[in-house]
């Protein structure tokens, strides 16, 4: 038996939410999607991830939304994360901080446990992402073979060496934040499904989701600039997996950016 799972890659305010709006009940259908996962951590105005976006992203069919960073940007989003176990934070936070760093998630093929983990390299200091996962994956296993990591990290090295860890010990790790979407994406020789980055699902007229004003200004200057979500030439990015639920191991892998780009004349 197999499970089929959607991941999309990072929201970008409310263009990103309108264009999951659009395409994913298309993408549901299109892959028989059995659980779908996205990462939200810039849902709420390009910061942070509230309950208005959130249930905004369930109501459409979303099961599972991960986080990084930028979670905690809005005191609201941290309320948030206190009250509903299926919105994560990076498992690797220090203890006592609030929210959940995996979700189990029942669905109509089987549990899929989502884990999300945050790099260090050019990130905050925080508690190691491999040692973590090495951690709570002695649990997860007690409840499921079919585990889905989010790596939510700067370095590209980084979550290539996570996957190499975790390889035949997690269904697959996807990489984001850096809103890139990379072609690297194959299945490693134990059974872990990988890309180093599934992309930004935001407006790609921008610096990576910022308009780009502000952004080029920042870098001019060397001084603080006010955050503005971009709004225009909106892309999804995503990623399908096929996971064979006896044995946790991905058997198909598929990079998802629509609508491509316009070819200039």
């Amino acid at each position: 038996m197999t499970i089929n799972i959607l991941f999309i890659g990072d929201i970008i305010g409310q263009p990103g939410l309108n264009i999951v709006q659009l395409y994913l009940p298309s993408l549901k259908k299109k892959y028989n999607a059995d659980v779908i996962i996205v990462n939200g951590e810039n849902a709420a105005d390009g910061k942070g991830c509230t309950e208005k976006e959130a249930k905004f992203l369930f109501d459409l069919g979303v099961n599972v939304i991960t986080g990084g960073n930028h979670t905690w940007d809005k005191p609201q989003s941290q309320d948030y994360l206190k009250k509903d176990p299926r919105a994560l934070r990076p498992f690797n936070y220090p203890k006592g901080t609030h929210g959940n760093g995996y979700y189990i998630f029942d669905s109509s093929m089987g549990k899929v446990a989502v884990l999300n983990l945050q790099g260090r390299s050019y990130m905050s200091p925080i508690d190691c992402p491999f040692r973590g996962a090495e951690f709570v994956l002695a649990k997860l296993k007690q409840e499921t073979k079919v585990i889905i990591v989010d790596m939510h990290a700067e370095a590209t090295a980084e979550k290539i060496a996570l996957a190499y860890f975790l390889d035949g010990k997690v269904s697959a790790v996807i990489g984001t934040h850096t809103h890139v979407q990379t072609s690297d994406e194959r299945i490693f020789p134990n059974g872990t499904g990988f890309i180093t980055d599934c992309g930004m699902t935001g407006p790609y007229d921008s610096v990576i989701g910022m308009k780009t004003d502000a952004a080029i200004n920042r870098f001019l200057y060397q001084t603080p600039q006010k955050y503005q979500t971009a709004v225009d030439n909106v892309h999804l990015t995503g990623l399908f997996l096929k996971v064979d639920s006896s044995t946790g191991k991905t058997i198909e892998i598929e990079r998802i950016f629509m609508p491509e780009f316009e070819k200039k004349k």
